[in-house]
């Protein structure tokens, strides 16, 4: 049985600063997963409340009148994809940082940023339309 030789301190040096590197990345990616959870609930609780109070302009509750609704929703879709821009952002100046810069390709997609790149076409999707008043619901 061949024994194996110790590794040297410069070895082991260079070992931990690689498994440190891809524990940041690691942290960078789920950093911006919590960016896009976020995004998808001001997304879909904007959504919800201008359809919300647009059902319910007709009747006679008083909840907000006029185009409040609409406004509210615009706002909160808008705050959706804006936390996606500054997620994917912050994403890619960590990994420029790291010195590894940001690479994706086809084979191994990031997924942490087509899922960011999802959600924010998705609210562009929603406050573009909900901005022109194109009914798609």
């Amino acid at each position: 049985m061949a024994t194996e030789e110790p590794k040297t301190a410069n070895d082991l040096a260079v070992t931990r600063t690689e498994l440190a590197t891809e524990r940041t990345l690691m942290a960078a990616n789920r950093t911006l997963m919590a960016w896009v959870r976020t995004a998808i609930s001001l997304i879909s609780f904007g959504f919800t409340i201008h359809k919300l109070l647009q059902s319910t302009a007709g009747q006679q509750i008083g909840l907000i009148k006029g185009d409040g609704g609409r406004r509210i929703g615009l706002f909160l879709i808008g705050l959706g994809a804006l936390c996606v821009i500054l997620g994917t952002v912050e994403f890619l100046q960590t990994t420029k940082r790291l010195d590894k810069g940001f690479v994706m390709s086809w084979r191994h997609p990031n997924m942490s940023i087509v899922m960011g790149g999802a959600v924010g076409l998705l609210g562009l999707f929603l406050f573009i339309t909900m901005l022109t008043r194109t009914e798609i619901f």
